[in-house]
């Protein structure tokens, strides 16, 4: 309190000048010739929105297309940013530049933690004619081109009225520049009239690419049939009770069902009930049948979906992508004319059946899947993979994938099969496809799609459970030992099991939130490269590691059976053999491939003589392979942590370093107490630079250098700056 009159204390005048005073006396003190340990530790930032589809009921964003560089860029204006943030591809595509952070950023996503070191210090942006300058920091996996955040709207001194979408900036001459800006969830739906216009090849198809599909698909050779179980009589279902503002979007979505002749009134003896459901890009509700009851007398459609990880290995090498998905694909495909009352629906406004494909049917899939398979049959496994009804074409080079593209277009337009442009992606470096991030440098998990992982809630009965395991285990080839660390809460789903969730289960669930928030790159296999197989086995399950070249390509793990609780441990290692091959059969049958297992014994399991039966049945398996078996030391201090049957992770290090490696590292006395780091050991210059250092100290490096100079020590070499 400076003591004066004539003004209130919380309105003093000398109240800043005072406080700035106090900060710089209560400063602290940087000691001359030391560097301030805080600049060490990463910033902190934070993002709440990474895609248009999460921010679209957020209340405190606002979303527009505004000039970037002279290009269009979609830009969101959130108050729930820390910072301002550009995505890696938009700014490397339009040549914007690309400079190191002094301090890496930490950034917390709804996907998890994002690291980054990179920013574009200077981006212009043009809105309504004047140019704003913004640091914008670069992070990967955003669908939205740019995110400012408090740091930028605070240095414009932006207001945004949430409620009216406007957004009101102060330019550098004291102009107010005033926009009325979308939101996300009106973007969305924007979106579907983005012009095709600048897209190489795609805008020579804009029939392709139609705002709404034609009316009735053309006649084709596949037409989608509803066999039923013998004996089946038709059945008849009363409407769901519905408010009265629902029954008007069923009268809305009627409508539109019948003027484009996907419907037509019904006097078929077969009724089932429909609901609503939320639309997931525009505004609305969608109406769907629920045909559950159809789906239990109807004869499964044997036709084979993909398998995920079959379609992944085929895009070993790639390194541009585009990716197609089509417009209401199922209403593409005509139900035969006998079928079709059976697939009548019941509502207020009376009796309709279908005359098209609908969803919730449940040989949809498989009935689509054929036709797509029939469409491009010549170019898959070629250049194009296929899941329904998203289509992905790849290639090593941009001259090649452009005719592929073309061909891939030509034959949709032949085939009268129409593409939703605004989910469409072309000539990328990175895809999101089927729940994960596909790049030349391997596959990760989608950190969108993770995030419904992360946020679940503790499960409080059997099937929460049973769904957190189910969605999880869809990431299981990402997270070793998959099977050990979920068996605390896998015991919960067994026959007559109490329900206790205790601190084991906790801990189970949270390592295993963390383990796909922290998922490694997988690399894709290569056919012409060599594999090595990891194997290991305890009391707590099986789990094996497939490499090349030292980099993981898939886990896979699995908790031991009843019976095989009581085999020998040689058994068991055996049988951790025998699963991997088994699995990755697809892989390694016909290939030349190394095996290293922790039991020595299993190195002369072919020259054995004295075997049991389960050990001959086995045995008659692993002959079919061309494969060499070595003894990878399990017990030894360098990987005792790794390969602990205490430890959740316990194959990380022993399986993610050479075997000669973790060899020379026991004669040298070193070993890693956190599995986690070993298993992305890396070397950067400030390390190499201490190693180099500390070499001259060490005793026994100095007979080792000794030693190599009488060429007594083969395994090590000198670099050119003598470092061994």
């Amino acid at each position: 309190k400076c003591g004066d009159s004539g003004h209130l204390a919380n309105n003093c005048p000398q109240k800043g000048q005072q406080q700035q005073q106090g900060a710089r006396q209560n400063a602290p003190q940087q000691q001359q010739g030391r560097p301030n340990q805080q600049n060490k530790a990463p910033l902190q930032g934070k993002v709440n929105h990474v895609t248009a589809e999460t921010a679209a009921d957020a209340p405190n964003v606002v979303l527009g297309t505004f000039t970037v560089n002279a290009n269009p860029a979609t830009v969101l204006f959130d108050t729930g940013a820390t910072h301002s943030f550009i995505t890696r591809s938009y700014a490397e595509q339009n040549n914007i530049p690309i400079s190191s952070m002094k301090r890496p950023m930490v950034v917390a996503s709804p996907g998890g933690e994002i690291n980054t070191s990179s920013i574009c210090s200077r981006v212009g942006i043009k809105i309504r004619g004047v140019e704003f300058s913004a640091k914008l920091i670069v992070i990967d996996s955003m669908s939205i081109d740019i995110i400012l955040g408090m740091d930028t709207l605070e240095k414009w001194g932006v207001k945004i009225d949430c409620a009216q979408r406007t957004v009101h900036l102060a330019a550098s001459d004291g102009q107010e520049v005033g926009i009325s800006a979308s939101s996300p969830s009106r973007y969305l739906h924007q979106m579907e009239a983005r012009p095709t216009d600048g897209i190489r090849i795609v805008c020579d198809y804009p029939d392709v690419f139609p705002d709404e599909l034609p009316g009735m698909p053309p006649d084709r050779d596949i037409e989608f049939l509803i066999e039923l179980l013998p004996g089946t009589t038709p059945i008849a279902m009363r409407q769901y009770r519905m408010a009265p503002i629902e029954h008007e979007e069923v009268k809305k979505n009627i409508d539109e069902l019948l003027a484009k002749g996907y419907i037509r009134p019904s006097s078929s003896p077969w009724a089932f009930s429909v609901l609503l459901v939320e639309k997931k890009d525009t505004d609305g509700k969608r109406m769907c049948v629920d045909y559950r009851a159809l789906n239990k007398v109807t004869i499964k459609n044997k036709y084979p979906l993909p398998r995920i990880d079959d379609l992944f290995d085929q895009l070993q090498g790639a390194c541009v992508f585009s990716k197609i998905d089509l417009r209401s694909s199922y209403h593409q495909l005509k139900i035969h004319p006998s079928d079709i009352p059976k697939t009548a629906f019941t509502t207020k406004y009376g009796l309709y059946e279908y005359t098209v494909m609908s969803f919730g049917l449940t040989n949809a899939p498989a009935y689509f899947m054929q036709l797509m398979n029939s469409v491009f049959m010549d170019y898959l496994d070629k250049f194009v993979v296929i899941f329904i009804d998203d289509i992905l074409i790849y290639f090593k080079t941009e001259a090649e994938h452009e005719e592929h593209l073309r061909l891939v277009h030509q034959r949709l337009r032949e085939h009268k099969l129409y593409a939703k442009f605004s989910k469409c992606e072309f000539w990328i470096d990175q895809v999101r496809f089927l729940g994960h991030v596909v790049s030349k440098g391997g596959i990760a998990v989608d950190p969108i799609k993770v995030s419904t992982v992360t946020n679940w809630k503790v499960p409080e009965i059997p099937k929460e459970v049973r769904g957190f395991l189910g969605l999880a285990g869809y990431y299981r080839r990402f997270i070793e030992n998959f099977s050990r660390i979920a068996k605390p809460m896998t015991s919960l789903l067994e026959k007559d099991a109490e329900f206790r969730w205790t601190n084991a289960q906790q801990a189970a669930f949270d390592e295993l939130k963390k383990r796909l928030t922290t998922a490694t790159v997988l690399t894709l296999p290569d056919q012409q490269k060599k594999f090595i197989v990891y194997c290991d086995a305890s009391r707590d399950g099986l789990g094996c590691v497939l490499m090349q070249e030292g980099k993981v390509i898939a886990y896979v793990s699995r908790q031991l059976r009843k019976h095989e609780l009581n085999y020998p441990t040689h058994d068991l290692e055996l049988a951790a053999m025998v699963h991997a091959l088994k699995i990755w059969l697809h892989y390694l049958y016909g290939q030349r491939c190394k095996i290293y297992t922790d039991h020595k014994s299993l190195k002369y399991i072919f020259t054995q003589n004295e075997l049991n039966m389960r050990q001959r049945r086995w045995l008659e398996l692993i002959k079919d392979y061309d494969m060499e078996i070595h003894y990878h030391p399990g017990k030894a201090n360098v990987v005792a942590d790794a390969l602990s049957r205490k430890s959740y992770a316990n194959m990380a290090l022993g399986f993610t370093m050479p075997h000669e490696l973790c060899e020379e590292f026991e004669r040298l006395s070193l070993g890693f107490l956190h599995h986690t780091t070993a298993a992305a050991f890396e070397a950067e210059p400030t390390l190499e630079q201490e190693i180099r250092k500390h070499q001259k100290d060490d005793k026994k490096l100095q007979e080792i250098r000794e030693l190599l100079k009488l060429g007594k020590a083969s395994h090590f070499r000198e670099d050119e700056q003598g470092t061994l």
